[in-house]
């Protein structure tokens, strides 16, 4: 969390000051950018962006291309303080080539810098780094200190979210020395703030307090202004920050950290800035909300989200409404903490989609920023539906916190995939009982003073609570996942019939009563990690009495069964080590197994190639792709491929080539990776293989979550193809008399085997 990065994570930014005029361009231009900046010192950025999109048409009309690519630039910074950084990117991009067309090395150089920075939030952070190096190297050719100074500050930045902190502390230290040189005291202090945050991430705490220090007695010669106002913020926060290092300096930090915020609310105050006022209160809140002087702050974050929504703030404003339902709720005021919770989400939904390219450097997930607010509402009201006795009362709101999970599941999967139409082809399911009278799908929710266990029925909605909080139900997960793996032992049993206790144990009755063969989980967190077919009861596995299905989200799925006719099978496989991983030798018996049973073209080693297999689903009406390669899922999308014979298929490439089927208007029914493997807690990685077949476009798809080198594999996907062929059996049914097949066979009994298939998402 850097300057700007914290800036950026706040919805503020700084820019450079206001570029000197060129040539001579129209008056209605230069107005229009006077009109800009005037705006942008009152924080009023939706009004700077008007005005600099209107300089920048005249600018294009009058054909002055250096100033249209000054106008744009200010244009991308206002569309990123306002955290649309789309709009920002593609500014930047045209800003770039008419600074080029114009031969302005120097403008060149301000829009690379600005590019880097801005992919700081976006990410890749390896193009932000190199954009960043460029604008440097360009600006030091024409001996322009301050832009070198601006740009060194960013590039730190850079380096430092990604680890590289000795590189990131030799950028800040020369960006500093630069900026004393050039008296440029708000840029001294911002890099001094920055660096006090790599030294707290690096823990060292002297260090950082010194650092801040310093930065905060570089404000008071700075002339009042917008930018200092952000300077205080963002020093404030830094040493709220600090305080996680020293426990005994944890008062007298906090205290500072109040002193700093009230000047920055107070010089915002007298700016009439009420976006950077916003902030000031808001943070202010949290320290009272902290300390449990609860009335004290929830006046202060009305302030602030009030200010908020005085210039529309929507990326501060959901901020403020969650804190006033967090400081309600621990008030005791439980529909009103609803009802807060509630328009924070429907706030923070209004804007998700940039939202979420805010989150593209990776530093942190949508699910440990974002996700809280989703669940605490969800907590608030299965507390609300446990206080009312008769279920018309409390099914409204078992029905409104089903919904709110169904929502971050989809925007979940969103940010994992840096895709915001990843659903976009899915049906909308109205009703559970329309779909499978025989299937029960459960939500377990990870709180951490319990666990709820919500059930959708064929008669409604039911609720379970169990009292174990998600820090001891995650450890069992983890435990049961390693133990999984090792499969020359059966000490898997005891955590595998712990987790069965609190999971299954609670709602049988419920599935008895229900009549239900079918298990639909939508699991949460570090239980899209371990196979719920191999949960044990102390007599069997889950699988022996229910067949298992996963899906990221039942509003996500396209329940519907398999057409079974006219099956076209295209089946593709590597038995050759190829790339540096290891030979597939199963893999030739299960492609040509499957080739008997179902027509269809095969693509093996060789032919198994990324233009091949564009062109077989292009020129053929394939509904089933059976893909057996290395395939690995990782926390960050863009590491995650399927190896093909001649590279990494990457998640967008799949989706790409799939899309082929779509705009034919031919459904892929199923998508089969035979031989994935996800990391063992890794969490966010299992959710990319959950979400496989939504981002593919394919109703389902059978997947691993480890990679099993062995028969064992090939025999178990052969036998579900096969038993698929029965037009009375669902896909999930399939899936479990394949493995039910494995576990009758001495040889293959232990889950490690059959345990990690996992079908996903349609289970009809």
């Amino acid at each position: 969390m850097f300057c700007c990065s914290v800036l950026c994570g706040l919805g503020l930014l700084l820019a450079p000051h206001p570029a000197t005029a060129g040539p001579a361009a129209s008056t209605a231009a230069e107005e229009r950018m006077a009109q800009g900046w005037s705006a942008w010192r009152q924080g009023a950025f939706a009004t700077a962006s008007q005005a600099w999109l209107a300089a920048a048409q005249h600018y294009a009309q009058a054909r002055q291309p250096r100033r249209q690519s000054q106008a744009l630039t200010q244009l991308a910074y206002a569309y990123q303080a306002l955290g649309q950084y789309r709009q920002a990117l593609q500014n930047l991009s045209t800003a770039l080539a008419l600074a080029r067309q114009a031969g302005d090395q120097a403008q060149v150089a301000t829009v690379l810098g600005s590019l880097g920075r801005t992919r700081l939030s976006t990410g890749p952070l390896d193009v932000a780094q190199r954009e960043l190096q460029e604008g440097l190297s360009i600006a030091r050719e024409l001996g322009n200190t301050a832009l070198a100074a601006v740009i060194l500050n960013d590039l730190g930045n850079a380096l430092a979210t990604q680890d590289q902190h000795q590189a990131a502390l030799t950028a800040y230290t020369e960006s500093g020395q630069l900026a004393e040189q050039q008296q440029d005291r708000p840029l001294a202090a911002r890099v001094l703030t920055n660096a006090a945050m790599l030294s707290i991430q690096q823990g060292q705490p002297q260090a950082a307090r010194a650092q801040l220090d310093r930065a905060l007695a570089q404000m008071p010669a700075v002339e009042p202004s917008h930018e200092k106002a952000k300077g205080l913020l963002n020093i404030g926060l830094a040493y709220v920050a600090l305080r996680s290092l020293s426990a005994e300096a944890q008062a007298p930090l906090s205290l500072r950290a109040a002193e700093v915020l009230r000047e920055a609310a107070s010089l915002s105050s007298t700016l009439h800035d009420q976006r950077t006022l916003s902030y000031a209160w808001g943070h202010l809140g949290t320290l009272y909300e902290e300390a449990q002087r609860y009335d004290e702050a929830l006046q202060l974050t009305r302030q602030a989200l009030f200010a908020a929504q005085q210039v529309q703030a929507p990326e501060s404003l959901y901020r403020w409404q969650w804190q006033v339902g967090r400081v309600l709720k621990a008030l005791g005021q439980l529909d009103a903490a609803i009802n807060a919770h509630r328009q924070a989400v429907e706030t923070l939904q209004s804007f998700r989609q940039e939202m979420l390219l805010g989150y593209g450097s990776g530093r942190l997930s949508y699910r440990q920023t974002v996700g809280l607010l989703y669940f605490g509402l969800v907590d608030l009201l299965l507390q609300r539906a446990a206080s009312l006795p008769e279920r018309p009362q409390f099914e409204p709101y078992l029905v409104e916190a089903r919904e709110a999970v169904e929502l971050f599941k989809t925007v979940e999967l969103q940010d994992y995939f840096q895709d915001d139409c990843v659903d976009a082809t899915r049906a909308r399911v109205a009703q559970l009982e329309s779909v499978a009278q025989h299937t029960v799908v459960m939500y377990p929710i990870l709180l951490p003073d319990r666990t709820e266990l919500l059930l959708s029925l064929p008669d409604g909605l039911q609720r379970f609570t169990v009292p174990i909080g998600s820090d001891a139900l995650t450890q069992e997960i983890r435990t049961f996942r390693r133990l999984l793996e090792k499969r020359t032992t059966r000490e898997f049993l005891r955590p595998a019939q712990q987790l069965y206790t609190w999971l299954i144990r609670p709602i049988e009755p419920a599935l008895a009563a229900a009549q239900s063969d079918t298990l639909v989980f939508v699991p949460d967190g570090p239980l899209r990690t371990i196979p719920m077919a191999a949960l044990h009861d102390g007599q069997q596995f889950l699988i022996q009495r229910y067949a298992v299905a996963t899906t990221p989200g039942l509003k996500l799925t396209d329940p519907r069964p398999l057409q079974r006719q006219n099956t076209r099978v295209l089946v593709m496989g590597l038995t050759e080590g190829v790339q540096g991983f290891a030979p597939l030798p199963y893999v030739s018996p299960e492609l040509e197994a499957i080739h008997r049973l179902y027509s269809g073209e095969m693509l093996l080693n060789q032919r198994f190639q990324i233009s091949n297999i564009e062109k077989e689903l292009q020129d053929k009406p394939f509904n089933v792709v059976h893909i057996a390669s290395h395939g690995q899922f990782d926390s960050d999308v863009t590491k995650t491929f399927l190896l093909t014979f001649d590279g990494k298929l990457s998640m967008d490439h799949l989706d790409q080539v799939v899309s082929r089927l779509r705009r034919r208007d031919e459904a892929l029914e199923l998508l089969t990776l035979s031989a994935c493997q996800t990391a063992a807690g890794d969490d966010r990685a299992a959710l990319g293989l959950a979400g496989v077949a939504i981002k593919a476009g394919a109703r389902s798809a059978l997947a691993t979550l480890w990679f099993i080198n062995d028969q064992a594999s090939s025999d178990l996907v052969t036998e579900f193809y096969r038993q698929l062929q029965d037009p009375a059996l669902s896909r999930a049914k399939a899936l479990q008399r394949a493995q039910l097949t494995l576990l009758s066979t001495w040889r293959y009994a232990h889950p490690g085997y059959w345990a990690p298939f996992l079908l996903l998402n349609n289970w009809l």
